[in-house]
């Protein structure tokens, strides 16, 4: 799933962010900072695996990410603000995704 980060205010994040973040079996940030950092502002526990996924390691990781949601693995893709894949990190996940068959999912971003 494509989830989107708030810009700037913390207090934008859907609920459905929130969820998200917290079930999902697999997070790919792209700065885990960041990522630790919002968990701790919105007063979540993120339960699953963290894993970078940024610029310089998408390709590396994708294959992975892909082979993760094939078996059924639950993916949360976020980015440090707004919505992954379009001017971010994402867009090898999603096109490897949907090339495997795997269905893309996206959580609304959060208003400007």
């Amino acid at each position: 799933m494509l989830v989107g980060a708030p810009l700037g205010n913390v207090a934008d994040a859907s609920p459905r962010l929130r969820d998200t973040l917290t079930t999902a079996d697999i997070v790919a940030a792209e700065d885990t900072r960041r990522l630790t950092r919002l968990a701790r502002d919105l007063g979540i526990h993120i339960a699953g695996r963290i894993v970078s996924y940024f610029e310089g390691n998408e390709e590396r990781r994708t294959p992975d990410l892909v082979d993760a949601l094939r078996e059924g693995a639950s993916v949360a893709l976020i980015t440090d603000g707004g919505m992954p894949s379009v001017s971010d990190p994402g867009y090898r996940l999603v096109r490897a995704a949907l090339d495997a068959g795997v269905p893309v999912t996206a959580a609304p971003a959060p208003a400007p």
